[in-house]
């Protein structure tokens, strides 16, 4: 008898086997974490075409597009925790549970402690998850483990996980706010100060990030974006004279000015860094302004419309060809003469002394936006940044043999970890000053982003989540000298 025309298969004797019903929603968050966890994808990169393709298969409203966002990002960003829970529940060390099945585990820790939905449902649904994708033996295991997750409440698993903040708080503010040890003494030596101010950036990391949108001047203009989303719907930005916020999500790819290019998705940080660039007091021509690590396109975009507005020119280079692509379809339209390349910034193909302007926003270990991309705080090891240190130096080395004598060089990154912001800085005027390169002097960036509060004791610039609601963006301006 072959298989197909064989008894129904049972799940234990005497009672009928029953087919394990499909949840659309959860099965999405499920394959956005494995892709994340087996190619290294990023979930805002992986999610959007997964929701896409849900919706235009039919049955998938916003309702269950945003239950299945929540359930990605959030058990991205408190795996940490949720894995020190279930290493509580299980009999081997969480290396020896698969990966998928550990997945299960942590979408439905998520679902038990960090939403509203009902305990039973919780769990069924994830032993239903786990039937289809797992099939029923380890389904079992995973309704085990669950029940056991279940029996107390978050507060009461982080005493009993968590060590001690007097014995160890860097340990205890790992767990309890689901960062890497390392990261947690990290920010704390940028941030300085108490138990308090780590406390509210570590729970910021943890938010959801508000969607914020540039209107591209000379293109569009806020009150354009916050009619075309609905005055109930969105808000001025906090700093950016450019900037709105979307309140309550949405589709900004839906707006007829993001479709057109004549506005943008980008952080009001991003906005705040391009700004001050582009405001910098300068003597002599404005006519000339670089990018040198334009990708994806944002800062490339906003610089070339207030280029455009001065009659200047943007350069825009990108070491990545495919990122250069991104970069030539966000300035696409800009009124302003511009030019995209590919072009590694370390080893350029202009000339010396160039340009007036120039803008490096070097590639970092993106400490300062785990808002929105969560899985980077365990993907990222102490390690990555010597890995990253050359060539930092090499592009800010770069960008001030770029610009003339009297230009000025923004020097930025999105993280706030002292060896990827001030040191560098510092290393590369140091080298400067014993004649390896190009000298300059800070400018403080301060008053270049006026009415923004706690700026620092500067002369350079580090914006905070939970002070500012921006990404940790960080700002160094500096004038060519020699």
């Amino acid at each position: 008898m072959s298989p197909q025309s064989g008894p129904p298969r049972r799940s234990r004797p005497g009672k009928p086997y029953r087919r394990p019903k499909k949840d659309p929603v959860r099965i999405l968050a499920f394959e956005a974490l494995r892709a994340v966890d087996e190619r290294d994808a990023y979930a805002n990169l992986v999610l959007p075409p997964l929701l896409r393709k849900a919706r235009e298969d039919g049955g998938f409203d916003a309702r269950d597009a945003a239950l299945a966002t929540e359930l990605v990002y959030g058990t991205l960003r408190h795996q940490g925790t949720y894995d020190a829970i279930i290493a509580e529940c299980v009999d081997r060390p969480l290396r020896e549970v698969d990966p998928p099945v550990l997945d299960v585990l942590t979408l439905g820790a998520h679902q038990l402690l960090g939403t509203r939905i009902p305990t039973h449902a919780a769990v069924s649904a994830s032993v239903e998850l786990a039937r289809v994708v797992l099939g029923d033996g380890r389904a079992k295991f995973v309704n085990a483990v669950l029940r056991k997750i279940a029996a107390a409440d978050l507060d009461t698993w982080l005493e009993r996980v968590a060590p001690p903040y007097d014995e160890d708080p860097e340990d205890h503010l790992g767990v309890v706010h689901a960062h890497p040890r390392w990261i947690v003494s990290a920010l704390w030596d940028a941030l300085g100060g108490g138990r308090a101010g780590i406390e509210d950036l570590l729970e910021a990391d943890n938010e959801r990030p508000e969607v914020t949108l540039v209107a591209r001047p000379g293109r569009s203009d806020p009150g354009e974006l916050v009619a075309a989303v609905g005055e109930e719907s969105a808000l001025p930005g906090r700093w950016s004279p450019y900037a709105v916020r979307l309140t309550e999500g949405g589709e900004p790819g839906a707006l007829d000015a993001v479709r057109e290019g004549r506005a943008g998705v980008q952080d009001e940080g991003s906005q705040l860094v391009a700004l001050a660039l582009a405001n910098a007091p300068l003597d002599g021509p404005d006519r000339r302004w670089l990018d040198g690590c334009a990708g994806p396109g944002g800062k490339a975009a906003l610089l070339g419309a207030l280029a455009a507005g001065r009659g200047a020119a943007l350069l825009a280079a990108e070491k990545q060809p495919h990122r250069a692509r991104l970069v030539e379809r966000a300035l696409a339209g800009n009124p302003g003469p511009y030019q995209v390349i590919a072009a590694d910034g370390t080893r350029p193909p202009w000339r010396p002394e160039s340009f007036d302007r120039v803008l490096v926003d070097v590639p970092c270990t993106g400490l300062g936006a785990l808002r929105r991309r969560p899985e980077a705080r365990w993907r990222r090891r102490p390690e990555d940044l010597a890995g990253f240190a050359p060539l930092q130096r090499g592009l800010l080395r770069e960008a001030l043999a770029a610009v003339r004598i009297g230009g000025v060089v923004g020097y930025a990154t999105c993280s706030p970890h002292p060896a990827e912001t001030r040191a560098v800085v510092e290393d590369v005027l140091g080298e400067a000053g014993k004649g390896q390169g190009a000298t300059a002097e800070w400018i403080d960036a301060r008053p270049l982003m006026p009415d923004v509060p706690a700026l620092g004791e500067g002369p350079d610039v580090q914006l905070w989540p939970h002070l500012h609601g921006t990404d940790a963006m960080y700002l160094a301006l500096l004038r060519r000298t020699a």
